[in-house]
C-alpha cells in the first residue's frame, strides 16, 4: 500500500476513534435510556468503521467489505442549527447533534474520495461516505420522529 493511501487511512481511523469518543461523551451526559441506547448503537457503528479501516490498512480485504445501499437524505442537519448537549438535553437535540456529526463525516470522506482518481482507495472512501450518510439518515429519522411525534389524528 502506498504511503499516501496509508496516511489517508490513518486519518480516517483517527476520525472514527474521535466519532466513538464524541458519542460516548454525550452518552455519559444523558439520562434518557432510549437515547443512551441509540448513542451506544451509533458509537458501536463507529467502532466497526474503525475495525474495517484497520483491516483494510492491514491488507485483509478490499472495497467489498462495505456494502452500498440507497440512502434517504432528509437534509435536516443542513437546515437546523446544531444545539448544545448537556445532561438536560432533549432527545431530539441529541439526534440533531448526531446528524450534524454524521454530515461532517460524510463530507470528509466524500471530499477525500474526490481527491483520488478512480480506483480502490476512491471506492473505499466513497463507501465510507455512504456509511456515514446512512448514519445521518438514521439520526435525522430519529430526530423527526422525536421532535414531531405522530398523533392519533394522523
Amino acid at each position: 500500500m502506498d504511503k499516501r493511501v496509508s496516511d489517508i487511512l490513518e486519518i480516517a481511523i483517527k476520525r472514527e476513534e474521535e466519532a466513538y469518543d464524541f458519542y460516548m461523551d454525550i452518552h455519559v451526559k444523558i439520562t434518557d435510556p432510549s437515547v443512551k441506547e441509540t448513542l451506544e448503537f451509533i458509537a458501536g457503528e463507529e467502532k466497526k468503521h474503525k475495525a474495517f479501516l484497520v483491516n483494510y490498512r492491514d491488507g485483509n480485504f478490499g472495497v467489498k467489505g462495505l456494502r452500498m445501499s440507497d440512502v434517504v437524505d432528509y437534509k435536516i442537519a443542513e437546515y437546523l442549527e446544531e444545539p448544545e448537549v448537556d445532561e438536560n438535553a432533549k432527545p431530539e437535540d441529541v439526534y440533531l447533534v448526531a446528524s450534524h456529526r454524521e454530515r461532517r463525516s460524510y463530507l470528509f470522506y466524500t471530499e477525500l474520495a474526490n481527491l483520488h482518481a478512480d480506483g480502490e482507495p476512491r471506492e473505499m472512501l466513497l463507501k465510507m461516505a455512504n456509511e456515514e450518510l446512512k448514519h445521518k439518515e438514521k439520526m435525522e429519522y430519529l430526530y423527526a420522529n422525536t421532535a414531531f411525534p405522530q398523533t392519533s389524528g394522523g
